[in-house]
């Protein structure tokens, strides 16, 4: 059987192309693990928060919001960027940089802030305040998206660890490590932190699409963390932490250049987290209870990468989406399938300009660095 589409990877960039793609085409996903999501997307303590990635994702952020909303996928709770005294002027700097993008932002002062964070040490005296921020249902919307391709027909084969291409009477023949040989008309590169690798395999130009280790600590602190206290990041980029059934979720907010891996936490990074959080706070840290570390991959403009390769047909990357590919997940998935199909924008596309996201994007500036 030759599929119309064979998409590389089944965590959330995967499934959720796929199940949009499924409804159109025959469509086949390739999973190099034993069960979709066992890296990033497993990993995740994924929030929707409309500033997250930059400006350049907003787009994408707030398109997907109404889908994980009306999918019963958010639960409220709210986001707080602080900073000391000494960054006054990167709070002024992060509510320019958001101007006019549709985000919703307000400063607080120090109380209110004190109010909501209860035991933040009185340094920290700046707050931005979004009030649209929620946790994300990961299992749930991977598990959606999952079911979704599988009843429009799609198959899913686990451990099929792609090792390479070729070409035959114009179809793209997809061998894996496992000795299987697979056949389709297209490529779809969801493959996250081997983005590069995959395309390497399929002699397309690797776009630079780096993954980074970002590293998570589960702390049972005294007291008790309260569970309506909204998600805490520092405006410089230094951590961010946010409550779960009393205990705290905490990352050192690290980008640690990483070959693609099953990542695994270093102690280094987790002594930062811990040594970041107590300059913050004046909570006491009782136990490190877990720790785990995932790889998000981005492409050297920080921005992701939808559509054909410029130069090998039939070849298309869905990758490069950094630590914001979950809650950008429908408003991409969307947009992709619609590229690739040639479907017209719908009702969560149309305010989405395709080309920013183009691969074709870094052709064009090469073009103009040299000359």
């Amino acid at each position: 059987m030759i599929y119309d589409f064979a998409v590389i990877g089944a965590g959330m960039a995967g499934a959720s192309i796929a199940a949009e793609l499924a409804p159109y085409a025959r469509v086949l996903v390739l999973e190099g693990e034993d069960a979709p999501g066992y890296h990033s997307t497993g990993r995740s303590a994924a929030f929707w928060e409309e500033c997250y990635g930059g400006p350049g994702v907003v787009p994408l952020t707030l398109a997907s919001g109404r889908y994980l909303r009306d999918g019963g996928f958010l639960t409220p709770r709210g986001a707080l960027y602080i900073g000391r005294q000494e960054d006054r002027g990167g709070i002024d700097d992060f509510i320019d940089s958001f101007a006019g993008t549709g985000v919703t932002i307000e400063r607080l002062d120090r109380n209110r802030l004190a109010q909501l964070v209860p035991q933040v040490r009185e340094t920290w005296c700046h707050a931005i305040y979004e009030r649209a921020c929620a946790d994300i249902d990961v299992a749930g919307l991977h598990q959606h998206y999952l079911k979704a391709l599988r009843q429009a027909g799609a198959d899913l084969v686990c451990r099929a660890m792609v090792s390479g291409f070729s070409r035959e009477d114009g179809a793209w023949c997809i061998h894996t490590e496992q000795g299987d040989t697979y056949r389709a008309a297209e490529i779809v590169n969801a493959a996250g932190a081997w983005a590069d690798v995959i395309a390497s395999h399929a002699g397309a130009r690797p776009l630079g699409i780096e993954p980074k280790r970002r590293t998570v600590v589960q702390l049972r602190v005294d007291p008790e963390a309260p569970a309506e206290m909204p998600l805490v990041l520092d405006v410089s980029g230094g951590f961010y932490f946010k409550s779960d059934n009393g205990r705290l979720w905490l990352s050192p907010h690290d980008e640690i250049p990483s070959d693609p891996c099953d990542a695994a936490p270093e102690e280094i990074d987790v002594a930062m987290a811990i040594d970041r959080f107590l300059s913050v706070t004046n909570w006491k840290i009782e136990a490190v209870e877990r720790r785990w570390a995932g790889l998000r991959s981005f492409a050297p403009d920080r921005l992701p990468v939808y559509g054909p390769d410029p130069d090998v047909r039939g070849f298309n990357w869905f990758a490069g989406q950094g630590g914001f590919g979950i809650q950008t997940a429908p408003a991409a998935a969307r947009l992709g399938a619609q590229i690739l199909l040639g479907l017209p924008a719908d009702w969560l596309t149309e305010e989405i300009d395709a080309a920013r996201y183009s691969p074709s994007r870094f052709s064009e500036m090469k073009e103009r660095r040299t000359g």
